[in-house]
């Protein structure tokens, strides 16, 4: 099969399980704090959140959760996923290495997030809420869950990052065309968004922002849950359908991966490719796994492993993460789905220890390697993808410059139709690369919380 571009499996091989990393990590998971008590969260305290399906997944240390029928069901609209065979953007760099990549971007909101949406929707509406409350920063999330809440009957309010409200008004058109309510956030609507404003009338907002103003939603409606849709481990599970797929189709191509790369904001897609691979180099095999984050939000690369909350009015849990502080403000690059100031405690304990990498780059650069890829194999890749093709490029001109194979695979998590605006700057020249903001940086970290473990 050497000569195949484009492997694809029939719908029977949509996996049947979900695959639970939790009981194949060098040690058990760090605990999560409750923002107000400073104690180990416990599943009451997160039922004014989430339903207890998702809670149990979420703390659950069985290698194999069983996906419902009826999720299963709905990701047949575009599950299994493509992989693709890079063949043109292999001659256009002129390298011995074998590029795959698995394209997410055929989902209907044209990105991964689907994913987890569908199942949360799911567990929600047999929970029996009524609304979803979530946030959002480039829109490939909001428009997800709002998707989601669609096909269950779920009404859905999304908070979408300011800077990302404006430079993208069609993923708020797309979350308003499937019944969402979309509010640029910071927004007037809550105390955590009010505050903000009275701070700074101009802010750009971030996702810790969104997340406070989405959390305090749900937790002051009782018909309403909110929803995540990145870094929680039941999030990081749902996306191994990419992974497990992608594995069954390297097989296909009589193939390996020796480096597997995913771009890293908050961690869902990262996870949902390199999951089922770690499991085999836990097993002994030879795989190296690589984050592709920005340059301008550098929270693998340049954060702490520390623990510290989820959002930034202190509202989420506590959490062993990187992170380059809860209030961190970074630049509004055009990935906005990648400016968040934290990594999904999973990845981050896999970085401390050693079993994966993180590398960052700058948004021009990223843009470059979009570009070429998309004139070479004709999709267009949505910003935060173009961050895992970027490091893709890298490292087929590195196995050039040495002269040797290498077999590399990454996501493409997502296409960047509604991100055109974009693409636009970067043609006009408009594209900053925002220097490693130190100083911000220092600053936010010295606000982390003090945690203090007992035995």
């Amino acid at each position: 099969m050497s000569d195949q571009s484009k492997i694809i499996l029939s719908e029977d091989r949509i996996p049947a399980s979900w695959y639970n990393i939790i009981p194949d990590l060098p040690g058990p998971p760090a605990p999560v704090m409750h923002p107000a008590t400073g104690k180990p969260v416990t599943p009451d305290d997160l039922l004014p959140l989430f339903p207890m399906g998702l809670i149990e997944q979420e703390v659950s240390t069985e290698r194999w959760i069983p996906i419902p029928e009826e999720v299963r069901e709905i990701y047949r609209l575009w599950r299994p996923t493509p992989m693709f065979r890079a063949r043109r953007l292999e001659k256009a760099l002129g390298t011995p290495a074998k590029i795959y990549y698995k394209y997410e971007g055929v989902s209907p909101a044209g990105s991964h997030k689907p994913n987890t949406a569908v199942p949360q929707a799911f567990y929600n509406k047999l929970a029996g809420t009524r609304r979803i409350a979530s946030e959002t920063g480039a829109g490939q999330w909001g428009s997800s869950i709002a998707m989601a809440c669609q096909m269950f009957g779920l009404e859905c309010t999304v908070y979408m990052v300011k800077v990302s409200f404006n430079q993208k008004p069609y993923r708020k058109s797309m979350m308003q065309l499937w019944g969402a309510e979309v509010l640029a956030s910071p927004s007037d609507r809550t105390n955590a968004g009010r505050a903000i404003l009275e701070q700074d009338p101009d802010s750009n907002g971030s996702l810790g922002i969104a997340i406070s103003e989405a959390v305090e939603d749900a937790a002051t409606h009782e018909d309403t849950r909110y929803s995540l849709g990145s870094v929680l481990n039941h999030v990081c599970l749902h996306q191994t359908v990419i992974g497990l797929e992608a594995k069954e189709q390297m097989a296909i191509a009589g193939d390996y991966p020796d480096v597997v790369i995913g771009c890293h904001g908050g961690g869902s897609n990262f996870a949902g490719i390199s999951f089922p691979f770690l499991a085999d180099k836990a097993a002994g095999k030879e795989v190296r796994i690589v984050a592709a984050e920005p340059q301008s939000c550098p929270t693998l690369t340049k954060g702490v492993y520390e623990f510290d909350y989820g959002d930034t009015a202190k509202m989420a849990p506590i959490a062993k993460m990187y992170t380059l502080g809860h209030d961190f403000m970074p630049p509004g690059i055009h990935a906005g789905g990648l400016r968040y100031h934290g990594a999904a405690p999973l990845v981050s304990q896999l970085l401390d220890a050693g079993l994966i990498e993180a590398r960052a780059f700058g948004q021009t650069g990223c843009f470059e390697a979009a570009v070429l890829f998309s004139r070479a194999e004709g999709i267009i890749p949505a910003p935060e993808a173009s961050h895992a093709i970027k490091a893709a490029v890298e490292e087929a001109l590195q196995a050039k410059e040495e002269g040797v194979e290498r077999t590399i695979l990454f996501n493409l998590s997502g296409h960047g139709h509604v991100d055109m605006a974009a693409y636009d700057a970067y043609f006009a020249g408009e594209l900053e690369d925002y220097a490693y903001p130190a100083e911000a940086i220092r600053e936010s970290l010295c606000r982390l919380p003090k945690v203090e473990l007992g035995d």
